[in-house]
C-alpha cells in the first residue's frame, strides 16, 4: 500500500491510496467470502461457493466492487494511523482505477481537524474587579422583597388607575375597523406596569375610573407572531371593571421580623448587603476566569475550518430545539413568534458558537500538553450529578449514555472543566494548593477508584 497526502481548496486535504494488484486478489478472495456467507447459490452451501462461480451468479465488477470497498476503508484505517489524522467530516472516496493484474488506486477528500499552536496559557495576569454594592441596590433589594409581601385591596369609590394597580377590564381590539381573533375578552385580570400586553396599552388605562371607557391606541410589533397583525395599528376600546391598589407594608423592624430572621430592619439590610456582596464577588470572579480563557484562546494560533463552525452551530440549535421542547414548544413556532428564518438563526449563532468551538479546542489542547487524565471516580461522580438533575438512578443514566454511545461525550466534558481549572489554579496570583492537600485529594480519588473496582468485580 502507498499514501500520498496533499492539502487543497477550503480546508480539505486528498489523499491517494494505492493497491498493487497482488493485494487486490486478496481482497477479492476476502470479499468473495463474506459475499458467500449472505448469497444462497443452488449446490453449493453457505460459505463455500468457489470465486469463479460467485463471480458469475453476482457478475465481475460487483465482486470487484466489493474487493475495492474493502481495500477503501484498510486504507482509511492506515491513513488515520499513520498521518495522526483526525477527520472532522466524511472521508469520501473516489476511485481512479481498480482493474485485476494492475490494482487499485484512489483518492479520500476529507477534511482534518487543524493544528493548534498554544501560546501563553500559565501565569496570565487578569484582574478581578469586584463592584461595589450601593446603598440604592441594598434600597432595591429590599423593595423588591416589600413586594412580595404587598397585599391587594379594593380601591375606594372614585379611585383612578395608577401603576401598579390590578384590575380587571373589557376590551376589544380592531385593525382597520375590524375585529381579530384573540382580540376580545371579558374581565381580565391584569397588573398596571407589568408590560403584559403591546406598545404603551397599559399606561393609557392609567387615570380611568371603574365603568369608564377609552379606546387605547397601539402598534403591533414587527416581529410579533400573528403575521397578519404585525406592525398594524390597532384601537381597543377598553372599559375598566375592577381596581385593586397593591398596600406595601411599612418598613420597620416588625417587617423584618415577618420577611427575614432577623429582629430588626438593619438587620436584615446588613445581611442584604452581605449577599449582595458575595454575589458581586462570585460574578468578578467569574467574569475574571472568562477572561482568562478568551486570553488563552487569543494566544492560541489555529486555522479553523467552517464546517466544524458550521457543526457546531447545528449542534446548539438541535439542543436549543430540545430545550424547546421539554418546555411544550418547538422551533418552528419559536422562529415565528421571533419573526426570522432558520437562516438567519444560524446567522445569529454564529459567533457563539465559534467562541464555543475554539474555547472547547483550546482546553483539550491544554488538556493534553499537561496530561490530564480523567478518572472512574470523577466520570462516576458526573453520571450521579446527571442522576440527580433527570431525577433517576446512576446505573440508569450510565445504561442510556452507553446505549446512546456518549460515555466519551461525558468523559470529554469532564477533561474540558479539568483544563479550565488547570488555567484558573496556574494564574497570576491564584491561591495554590499545598502538597498536603494535593496528596489528601489524590489518596481520596485513588480510594474511590479502589471502590468502584470493587464493585464492578462484585
Amino acid at each position: 500500500m502507498k499514501i500520498d497526502t496533499k492539502e487543497i481548496e477550503n480546508y480539505e486535504r486528498e489523499l491517494t491510496v494505492e493497491f498493487d494488484a497482488d493485494e487486490l486478489a486478496k481482497s477479492k478472495k476476502n470479499a468473495a467470502k463474506k459475499l458467500a456467507e449472505r448469497i444462497s447459490i443452488p449446490g453449493f452451501r453457505k460459505g463455500k461457493v468457489p470465486v469463479q462461480i460467485l463471480e458469475q451468479h453476482i457478475g465481475k465488477d460487483a465482486l470487484l466492487d466489493e474487493a475495492a470497498d474493502l481495500l477503501i476503508n484498510k486504507g482509511a484505517n492506515e491513513s488515520i494511523k499513520m498521518f495522526n489524522l483526525i477527520p472532522v467530516t466524511e472521508m469520501k472516496p473516489k476511485i481512479i482505477s481498480c482493474e485485476d493484474g494492475k490494482g487499485l488506486v484512489y483518492t479520500l477528500t476529507f477534511t482534518p481537524y487543524p493544528e493548534i499552536k498554544l501560546g501563553e496559557y500559565k501565569n496570565l495576569d487578569v484582574e478581578k474587579v469586584v463592584e461595589p454594592v450601593t446603598d440604592k441596590e441594598v434600597d432595591d433589594q429590599l423593595e423588591h422583597i416589600r413586594g412580595h409581601h404587598a397585599v391587594m385591596t379594593d380601591a375606594e369609590e372614585g379611585a383612578e388607575v395608577i401603576d401598579g394597580d390590578f384590575v380587571t377590564l373589557n376590551f376589544s381590539g380592531s385593525v382597520d375597523g375590524k375585529k381579530f381573533d384573540g382580540g376580545t375578552a371579558e374581565d381580565y385580570p391584569l397588573t398596571i406596569g407589568s408590560h403584559t400586553f403591546i406598545d404603551n396599552f397599559e399606561d393609557q388605562l392609567i387615570g380611568l375610573k371603574v365603568g369608564e371607557e377609552k379606546d387605547v391606541k397601539v402598534t403591533f410589533p414587527e416581529n410579533y407572531h400573528d403575521k397578519k397583525l404585525a406592525d398594524k395599528a390597532a384601537v381597543f376600546q377598553c372599559k375598566i371593571n375592577s381596581i385593586k391598589h397593591r398596600e406595601l407594608p411599612e418598613l420597620n423592624d416588625d417587617f423584618a421580623k415577618k420577611a427575614s430572621k432577623f429582629e430588626t430592619l438593619d438587620e436584615f439590610k446588613a445581611d442584604l448587603r452581605k449577599n449582595l456582596e458575595e454575589q458581586a464577588e462570585r460574578r468578578a470572579e467569574q467574569d475574571q476566569q472568562e477572561k482568562v480563557l478568551d486570553k488563552v484562546v487569543e494566544n492560541m494560533t489555529v486555522d479553523l475550518p467552517p464546517v466544524m463552525v458550521e457543526d457546531r452551530i447545528t449542534r446548539m440549535i438541535n439542543e436549543f430545539t430540545v430545550q424547546l421542547q421539554t418546555q411544550g414548544g418547538d422551533i418552528d413556532k419559536y422562529l415565528s413568534a421571533a419573526g426570522i428564518d432558520m437562516e438567519k438563526l444560524r446567522e445569529d449563532y454564529r459567533e457563539a458558537a465559534k467562541k464555543n468551538l475554539l474555547t472547547d479546542m483550546m482546553l483539550e489542547e491544554v488538556a493534553k500538553v499537561e496530561d490530564l487524565r480523567v478518572s472512574k471516580a470523577e466520570i462516576d461522580f458526573e453520571v450521579s450529578v446527571m442522576a440527580m438533575m433527570y431525577r433517576t438512578t446512576p446505573k440508569q443514566i450510565e445504561k442510556i449514555l452507553r446505549e446512546n454511545r456518549q460515555m466519551t461525550g461525558v468523559a470529554a466534558n469532564v477533561l474540558r472543566r479539568k483544563a479550565m481549572q488547570f488555567i484558573f489554579d496556574n494564574m497570576k496570583g491564584a491561591k495554590k494548593v499545598s502538597d498536603a492537600e494535593e496528596k489528601k485529594s489524590a489518596d481520596a480519588e485513588n480510594k474511590s477508584e479502589e471502590v468502584a473496582e470493587q464493585k464492578d468485580g462484585e
